[in-house]
């Protein structure tokens, strides 16, 4: 019987196709390897693997079997992995989400463990009164941009919920409005985006006065709701 990471990469192997993974490749300009097996394949064999791994122990040996195999599919087999395990992880498993951001290259991978995983995460750990803004203000201020484009993605599910810590995702968007990163700048028109389908006035009332410093690809996404 194959091991769960052989498993996994032997599933998806099989449901890849080299059209694909060329196109995956070249789409995502990334020097990772490509089965070329859809998102859905990925997600199937994450969700089987995790079966396995119940305890959030084995669900993070799993993640880290999986990451070490430089291929496309099974480090976001592993991403999602993670986010399955949300509702096991601690505080400290942040700075696995971290290290997995700074190793990524790509935002097909950076959103997922942003947005879908240590968002979530942060959300749970605040409502039972974890202070988790040190952790976020020193991801605001990295020098990896896709570090900082996850400190703003973490506000993105709370804050389309209509709720969320909106004063700190507004502190960092600010001091990082004026960056010519396309991710970072995307990331905040996204974010603020999400939050103005719940709370319109709110999201209009920041970004009115700030319209001139605000990139082309920030104003648009900010303001296509309202």
């Amino acid at each position: 019987m194959l091991e769960p990471v052989d498993q996994v990469a032997a599933e998806l192997r099989a449901a890849g196709t080299p059209e694909r993974a060329e196109g995956s490749k070249a789409y995502l300009h990334s020097e990772l390897e490509f089965f070329g097996a859809t998102v859905a394949a990925v997600r199937a064999a994450a969700r089987r693997a995790r079966r396995e791994a119940t305890t959030r122990s084995e669900a993070l040996a799993l993640v880290e079997g999986l990451w070490a195999r430089p291929v496309f599919e099974l480090r976001l087999a592993a991403a999602l992995v993670l986010v399955d395990a949300v509702p096991q992880l601690e505080a400290r498993d942040l700075a696995v989400v971290e290290g997995l951001v700074r190793e990524s290259h790509t935002w097909a991978l950076v959103d997922v463990l942003a947005g879908d995983c240590a968002g979530p995460l942060v959300t749970r750990l605040e409502a039972d009164g974890a202070d988790l803004t040190p952790v976020l203000d020193r991801w605001a201020v990295d020098e990896d941009f896709w570090v900082r484009r996850c400190a703003l993605l973490v506000h993105e599910r709370a804050l389309r919920a209509g709720a969320g810590d909106w004063a700190r995702f507004t502190r960092y968007a600010d001091a990082m409005l004026e960056e010519r990163e396309f991710f970072i700048r995307k990331a905040i028109g996204w974010v603020l985006r999400s939050a103005s389908k719940r709370r319109p006035d709110l999201v209009r009332a920041w970004v009115e006065p700030r319209l001139e410093r605000m990139s082309g690809v920030t104003r648009r996404e900010a303001v296509k709701y309202l």
